[in-house]
């Protein structure tokens, strides 16, 4: 099952998919610890999420410290590079028009599963008000579209309320955690803190990194470390919320202990992490003029900081490669679960890397000179008769 998990990972793959490569793929049979081909599926995909459940962080915490042992010497060094990115939730962009249809349409569902007769539906007001929020940026429609948006608050809000005086005692304390998110959907502010953008994902937040293509991204934010040239991943932190940087720093460096058993002497940083010159034993390295300084470390600090910048494709690679450009797990779990996993599975792939230049490739060319020399020997007296 870990051997599985880590596959899922390493190649981007979903918990159905994962299983039709696995039956495909006798080396995946191997790396899961099969002695024989095997024909069928080694579980059912759903066992997947439910063994996710049962190990939980602790236990993909491990999966990731034998990432990093395996490297060898390659994860030993000084210095550590750390930066942080989002990962985003599996969810719809996040308007007040869809989050008031949702309402409506879960206030529906509830009174249908319990019995219960409402004033009103509101299904096909609802379907004429969602109609003029099309276009509502356009001069023409955007004051149909405001009065429309406000009628579907007033709708979300009445529809709630007759649930909750309709609904039994003991059916309303199963239901009421639903009906105080309904609640603090309807009555938040465009600047309040710790908003709602998703009712089946409430943990998410908005994370604003500064890209001109993507102004805000809805997720969780990750914090990662790594170390510069060999690139291994020995840290991995995800948080609630938006925290600044700075504030995460202290928690990614105390996790880098954790998991690799030492504590490393700098800690290179961009200019997001302002504030923080030293954590614990732990000198910070960010960009800047550092002043009375002689030539030497001010050559060695420009280096330093030039090395960074290496983090940057490592982060995209765990995106693009690991599954972690959208997070389909559930829960503030899952965002922790995913981060993780990321980071095992592309130090897996770095692993084996390293197997194919250091091992397999030398074999390769080695067979392959033998085979031109006899071949050259075997034409020689060919010739020669």
């Amino acid at each position: 099952m870990a051997g599985l998990l880590i596959l899922k990972q390493m190649y981007n793959l979903g918990d159905e998919t994962i299983m039709s490569e696995w039956i495909r793929d006798p080396y995946f049979q191997h790396f899961c610890g099969e002695a024989e081909f095997q024909w069928k599926f080694p579980c059912d995909p759903s066992d997947l999420v439910h063994f996710r459940k049962r190990i939980g962080k602790e236990g993909v915490e491990k999966l990731f410290a034998l990432s990093v042992r395996l490297q060898g010497k390659d994860a030993k060094g000084r210095d550590v590079i750390v930066d942080s990115t989002v990962q985003e939730k599996n969810i719809t962009f996040p308007t007040d028009a869809k989050l008031y249809r949702k309402i409506v349409n879960k206030c529906n569902k509830i009174a249908e599963n319990e019995g219960i007769e409402l004033r009103q539906s509101y299904s096909r007001t609802m379907k004429k008000l969602l109609i003029k929020q099309r276009f509502a940026h356009h001069p023409k429609r955007k004051k149909e579209a405001v009065k429309a948006l406000r009628k579907m608050r007033t709708i979300a809000g009445r529809i709630t309320r007759d649930l909750e005086r309709k609904l039994q005692e003991d059916k309303l304390e199963r239901y009421q955690e639903q009906i105080n998110l309904f609640t603090r959907v309807i009555y938040q502010k465009r600047h309040d803190k710790d908003k709602i953008y998703s009712l089946h994902e409430p943990e998410v937040a908005c994370i604003a990194k500064g890209k001109a293509h993507k102004p805000y991204e809805f997720g969780s934010k990750v914090s990662f470390a790594m170390l510069p040239k060999s690139n291994i991943i020995v840290g991995v932190v995800n948080f609630k919320g938006n925290p600044h940087d700075s504030k995460t720093l202290k928690t990614t460096l105390d996790h880098c202990y954790k998991i690799t058993g030492r504590e490393f002497e700098n800690a290179i940083v961009d200019r997001g992490y302002k504030g923080k010159k030293q954590i614990d034993n732990t000198n910070i390295v960010s960009p800047g003029s550092p002043r009375g300084k002689s030539e030497y470390e001010k050559r060695k600090k420009r280096k330093q900081c030039r090395s960074r910048a290496a983090i940057e494709p490592v982060i995209g690679h765990i995106k693009q490669d690991c599954r972690m450009v959208k997070n389909y797990l559930k829960g503030s779990i899952g965002d922790e679960i995913n981060a993780i996993l990321a980071a095992t599975a592309l130090n897996f792939r770095r692993l084996l890397r390293k197997i194919e230049r250091e091992i397999i490739l030398p074999i390769f060319q080695q067979s392959f000179f033998l085979l031109k020399k006899y071949l050259h020997i075997y034409f020689i007296l060919k010739t020669s008769y």
